[in-house]
């Protein structure tokens, strides 16, 4: 479920607040072979299934860049901004990758909302992400997504 807020303005009514979690969804080795293929990291542990089942992790890994782009789609599911012209993902701080996401494992987004500021024609909100691993003690990725919010 969405937190929704009628205009850019009453997102500093959300400081402090947590978004909640989405949906697990599952990483799947097509997602993993499509985003090898179009940023040219195609490295074994990625997309040799059948060498990444006998190395270090027992199976083929999703890139750490690839589980950091679920980010910003899956915030956009815990918060709808009514009255924003345009959002734009305007960058990310402190982002680090704990634990491997495995080939058929499930992942969610957790999200709360750490500062909004003005700038100008909009706001600025940075939040703090956790995208965790289904059954893990460990997060995927943790990171401060920045988005700006234009009126």
């Amino acid at each position: 479920m969405s937190t929704i807020v009628e205009s850019p303005a009453h997102l500093v009514d959300l400081v402090g607040r947590s978004l909640g979690e989405t949906r697990w969804r599952e990483v799947t080795q097509v997602q993993v072979n499509t985003f090898g293929a179009v940023t040219g990291d195609e490295q074994w542990i990625h997309v040799d299934v059948e060498r990444a089942n006998a190395g270090p992790f027992g199976r083929p890994i999703a890139h750490g860049y690839l589980t950091l782009s679920f980010v910003g789609p899956l915030f956009a599911e815990l918060l709808e901004v009514h009255g924003a012209q345009m959002v734009v993902n305007y960058g990310l701080d402190r982002v680090r990758f704990p634990a491997a996401v495995g080939v058929g494992a499930r992942i969610r987004l957790s999200a709360s909302v750490a500062e909004v500021t003005e700038v100008e024609g909009g706001v600025q909100l940075v939040g703090d992400a956790v995208v965790e691993i289904e059954g893990s003690a460990k997060p995927a990725c943790v990171a401060r997504p920045v988005y700006r919010y234009y009126y």
